[in-house]
């Protein structure tokens, strides 16, 4: 080999080590700085957090990341850590994106209410209901339910098993509202419920709760005409039901046996 060849070997081995050299030196550097700056854990949000959000859930859902800054630059009273001892409180306010976020915006109840989301083209209407006739306590905001509908209506005249006590009318079911969203829980609406039986007497022996529903001016109108003249009961909805509006079900025919 010749004596250019080598040289020319010996320097790119020297580029080399020199290069990694330099690599190991800045790399011990950048850790020698964050040591001397005595790093700090912070969250910080990286997607908005509404008020109600627990902890753990802005955590598991990556609203809330976790990031380090200096010892200098660590915001007084910053949110350090999530533990079990902490993650089930709630934000009491809204979080915005960015923010250093503090331990005090998490506390065991939302100050004030933030008002309800309603789609566009979409009316917000709220009914009450009785604790069973909501699907006890699985009806959330974001599900998507069936509303059902019990009122009166002429008895069949051809019928050999009138109605007792009256033989004139008989009680029939049907759908009203076939999926509807809903949209808040609890006990405030935007206009005042009736809490009134129809004998005018308040009846306080059941707990009852308001339900919100997103839905079309027709679906609004039906809804409403629901709560005024019928007793209203809710089902949710599974991902696949059909469900047909035409079925209505009465005291003749509740025990007939589908074809």
């Amino acid at each position: 080999m010749g004596r250019r060849a080598i040289a020319v070997l010996l320097a790119g081995l020297i580029a080399v080590l020199g290069a990694a050299a330099v690599l190991i030196y800045a790399r011990g550097a950048d850790a020698r700085a964050v040591a001397g700056a005595d790093p700090r854990t912070v969250y910080v949000s990286e997607k908005p957090v509404s008020a109600g959000t627990s902890l753990a859930d802005a955590v598991r859902d990556r609203a809330l990341v976790k990031t380090q800054v200096a010892a200098r630059a660590f915001p007084v009273g910053a949110l350090a850590e999530v533990t079990p001892t902490n993650e089930a409180l709630v934000a009491i306010t809204d979080i915005g994106v960015g923010e250093y976020v503090l331990a005090s915006r998490f506390g065991t109840t939302p100050t004030g209410r933030r008002a309800i989301q309603v789609p566009p083209g979409q009316v917000a209407v709220s009914v009450r209901l009785e604790d069973p006739a909501r699907v006890g306590s699985f009806v959330t905001p974001g599900s998507r339910i069936v509303i059902f509908d019990t009122f009166e209506m002429p008895a069949p005249t051809s019928s050999p098993t009138p109605t007792a006590g009256n033989p004139t009318q008989t009680q029939a079911t049907r759908v009203l509202l076939g999926d509807a969203l809903v949209i808040a829980m609890g006990d405030t609406s935007l206009t005042p419920a009736d809490t009134n039986t129809q004998n005018g007497a308040q009846d306080q022996t059941k707990p009852t709760f308001l339900v919100t529903l997103a839905l079309t001016p027709l679906d609004a109108n039906r809804l409403v005409h629901g709560i005024q003249t019928g007793a209203l009961y809710a089902g949710l909805r599974g991902a696949d039901t059909t469900i047909d509006p035409t079925v209505q079900i009465t005291d003749y025919n509740v025990f007939e046996v589908a074809p």
